[in-house]
Parts: structure tokens; sequence; C-alpha cells
């Protein structure tokens, strides 16, 4: 325990004693800010990463719930039996029905596709919560028969839709007259605008009473799926198969991450990537190590064979070298984690800041999905990193410690 102890003494003095030439501190403090750097950059990209990947999953669970039932020619009838079951079913938080069909929209000389969805806003809340996301009206203005219609953001600007305007609404089905086959139209008024910050969504979505969509639709009673709130959502592909087979089968089942499974997997995939890459930035600061103290070892010949020929041993010697170097990792490390969680927990204001001074939005919505840039700091990634980067460190003194071991007492003083 003893010599444990004058081993870890001697490389902590070695580490704060000023050498006998500058360059050596200046070369360990180089070391030490490059790994400082790499470990910070790492944990920003991962703590992005990691942030978008929730951000995304939030903002997509707001509107699609954590799992569908649906039956297989597209309709459920009878579905109220069916929803009083589920209300009661292990894992499941509440259930609410659902109609939905691609269609278009026109205003005056615009027009674009839309996605309706057909809800009971009672119902529905429980299911997803959208008041955050309604920048005008209420889901409760969506009344049967009232014919009203909620429009996603991105849609409303680009038909030049604003609450109170009514809109026309046409879906594939038609209808057969003397003068051929009419498809089905009904005219809606904007009772509201909802944003839920995702272009793929605020650009297609509108939400309409179940009932008008059944009329339009021409559906009768019947629904086209019931939406799931989970207590569970990462059991939710558990869940939903149990509770269609509880139904008594015949069902399609989806989930959440099935539905967007593309999204999340490129999104892990570029995570696995970028933390490869950026591996190799912290392994080149890591290694500036070596330089470090070899220059150490070099000016401490001295040193070395005097302690040598007062009895220490080269694994003694050896422990010396690797205690310095491995403080040194651990002090860039313990930098360069603080850096990181620093500028990743205020990343969002940093970006908007850099955004008003070169006057250009980084992140477009259409493309991104999103326009703020999230950031959520892992303790795992923080703890992979960091042990990743001291391994690397105490790697990078084993060449020079064991450089160190092998001096002899004789030829470190004479040639000093």
């Amino acid at each position: 325990m003893m010599r444990y102890w004058y081993e870890g003494f001697l490389g902590l003095r070695y580490l704060r004693a000023a050498p006998r030439r500058g360059v050596v501190s200046l070369i360990a403090g180089i070391a030490m800010i490059g790994l400082a750097l790499g470990v910070a950059v790492l944990i920003v990209v991962l703590s992005v990463m990691n942030g978008f990947e929730e951000e995304l999953r939030t903002r997509i669970l707001s509107l699609t719930a954590h799992a569908t039932i649906s039956g297989l020619e597209g309709r459920i009838s009878n579905w109220r039996p069916q929803i009083a079951k589920l209300e009661h079913f292990r894992g499941v938080v509440a259930s609410a029905p659902y109609i939905e069909e691609q269609g278009m929209v026109i205003h005056g000389n615009k027009s674009a596709g839309i996605l309706l969805r057909g809800v009971l806003p009672d119902a529905e809340r429980k299911v997803a919560n959208l008041t955050p996301h309604l920048l005008s009206g209420h889901l409760g203005d969506l009344i049967a028969g009232k014919y009203r219609v909620i429009l996603g953001k991105d849609l409303a600007q680009e038909i030049g839709a604003k609450v109170g305007d009514r809109v026309v609404v046409i879906v594939p089905q038609g209808d057969v007259t003397p003068v051929g086959v009419m498809p089905r139209m009904r005219a809606f008024e904007v009772v509201g605008i909802i944003a839920v910050g995702m272009y793929e969504y605020d650009r297609r979505i509108a939400l309409f009473a179940m009932q008008d969509v059944a009329k339009l639709l021409r559906m009768g009673d019947d629904i086209s799926g019931i939406r799931l709130n989970l207590a569970d959502m990462y059991a939710a592909p558990r869940v939903v198969r149990d509770a269609a087979v509880a139904l008594g089968g015949s069902y399609l089942v989806e989930d959440w991450t099935t539905q967007h499974a593309n999204f999340f997997r490129s999104i892990e995939i570029t995570k696995r990537i970028l933390f490869i890459m950026l591996s190799a930035v912290v392994a080149v600061a890591a290694f500036n190590i070596v330089s470090t103290m070899v220059m150490v070892v070099k000016s401490k010949r001295r040193d070395i064979a005097i302690l040598r020929t007062f009895g220490s041993s080269p694994r003694s010697i050896l422990s010396i070298f690797v205690v310095q170097g491995s403080l040194i990792g651990m002090l860039g490390i313990a930098l360069g984690v603080m850096l990181g969680v620093l500028i990743a927990v205020n990343l969002q204001m940093l970006v908007h800041g850099l955004e008003d001074v070169v006057g250009f939005k980084f992140l477009d919505a259409r493309v991104y999905f999103m326009s703020d840039l999230p950031a959520h700091v892992r303790l795992s990634d923080v703890v992979e990193i960091c042990v990743f980067a001291f391994a690397l460190a105490c790697m990078s003194t084993l060449y020079p410690a064991w450089r160190a071991a092998r001096l002899l007492p004789a030829e470190s003083l004479r040639n000093d």
C-alpha cells in the first residue's frame, strides 16, 4: 500500500512541478486541451442526436398515438363494444376511434393534398394532447354537423386560408351522375390552426369531427380504426398485438416504432457513425500524450537514475509515469465534460444567437422536420465517452513509461 502511495505521489509531483524546459509544459497543455475539445465535441454531437430523436418522437406521438388497431378492409363495424373492452385491457390507458383518408382541399384558386382525420374531441384528448399545438381554436370546436376543420399551419399558409374562411374538401370516392363520375366534396369552415412543429404534419394534417368525415365518405357508423394511449410506450408492439387478439383477431396492428421506423433507424445509424468518426478526434488528442510523456521522460532521466539507485524497481518507474500520463488524460477529460455539457445545455440559445449574427437559419423545417436544435445530455453517453477517452489516454502512456522503466542508472547519469 505504501509503495502505491509513493508512486502516485511522485506522478502527481511530476505533473505539478515546473519542468526544466517550458516546451514540455506547452506540449502537455496542448495535449490536455486537444483531449478536452475532442470530448466536448463528441458530447455535444451525441446530445444533439439524442435531442433530435426525442423531439421527433414527441412530435410524432402527439398526432399518431402509441398504437393503432384497424380493420383488414379499412373499416371496423360495431366498434363501441371493442372500445369498452380496450378501456379495461392491461397496459391501455385510453382509446379513441378515428377515420382517416387522403383528400384534397381547395381555397380560392389554390389546392393541396391533405390527410383527413376524423376524431371525437372528448376521446381524442385522452389519446393525444393537441391543446399545446393549437395556435387558434379548440378541439371542442369540431362539432358534428357543423362541418368545421382545423388545418395544419403550413397547409393553411400554402392555400392562403385563415380562421373563418371556408374551404372545399374533396375525397377520392365519387358519385355517378348523368354527366359522369363526380368526386364527393363538401365546404368546411376553418375554425383553428394547429402547429406540431414537423413540416410533414403541418403541411398535410386536417382535423374534422368524425361524424362529418363519415358522412362525406359514406361510411355510416363504421370507423377506420382505434388509436391507443399506452402506459408504457416502449411496450407498444407487445401490448397492441395482445389487445388485437383479445378483440378476436382479424385486425391490422401498428405502433409508433413501425410507423416511423426509418426515422428512428436513420437517427441511430447516424449517431453510431458520428461516434466512430469523432472518436478519431479524441484518439488523435489522446495520442498526443505520447509526445508529452516522451519529453517528460527525457527531462527526468537524472531523477529516474536516482530512484533506481535507491532501489526503485522498473515496475515502480513505469507506474510513476503511467500515473502522470493518466492524470493529464483525466484533467483533459474533466475539462471536456464540463465544456461539452455547458454547450449542450445552452445550445439552442447559442444557435439562435449565431443565426441572428449571420442572418441565416441553419434548420429548415421542410428538410429537418423541426426548426430548433434540441440537445439532451445522457449520462450513459457521457460515461461511455469518458471511459473510451481515458482508456486511450492510459494506452498512450504505456510506451513512454516502458522506456523510462528500461533506463539504466549509469547510462542516464553518464549522458546527463
